[in-house]
């Protein structure tokens, strides 16, 4: 099983300090998506305490998005979003089927992410439906 690499570096002062996520889960979140809200929800009714990343608030770095998609459940391009965004910038689904080729794409368009991705130790997944999430408590 790949591990994600969920610990955040941080700044204090002029030292920086890792900082390991404590949380039962973390949801990596968009709080205008409908899914994304309905997994907290359940997450919320079952008593689990969640670490929220507001990911387009937040942007992911290279390597937290390195360790998600390698460890995710489902293949590279699905963590790509066809929505208008990706029409308007004129990209093209074949090119995106890479970890490789996702990864820098997120960088750059965090808001190109599928969502919610949900972490709970070593396991990762994209829950769409939202009932998915289940799987995984």
């Amino acid at each position: 099983m790949r591990r994600f690499e969920g610990s955040r570096n941080i700044h204090r002062g002029q030292g920086l300090v890792t900082i390991v996520v404590m949380a039962d889960i973390t949801v990596f979140h968009n709080p205008n998506c409908g899914t994304s809200r309905g997994v907290l929800e359940i997450l919320a009714e079952r008593g689990f305490e969640v670490e929220v990343v507001p990911y387009l608030k937040q942007p992911l770095t290279k390597s937290q998005l390195e360790s998600i998609v390698a460890a995710i459940d489902v293949a590279p391009g699905e963590l790509v979003r066809d929505d208008n965004r990706f029409k308007e910038l004129a990209l093209h689904k074949a090119d995106y089927t890479t970890k490789s080729a996702v990864v820098k794409l997120l960088l750059e368009h965090p808001e190109l992410m599928q969502r919610p991705i949900v972490v709970k130790g070593t396991t990762v997944i994209l829950a769409r439906p939202k009932d998915k999430v289940n799987a995984i408590l």
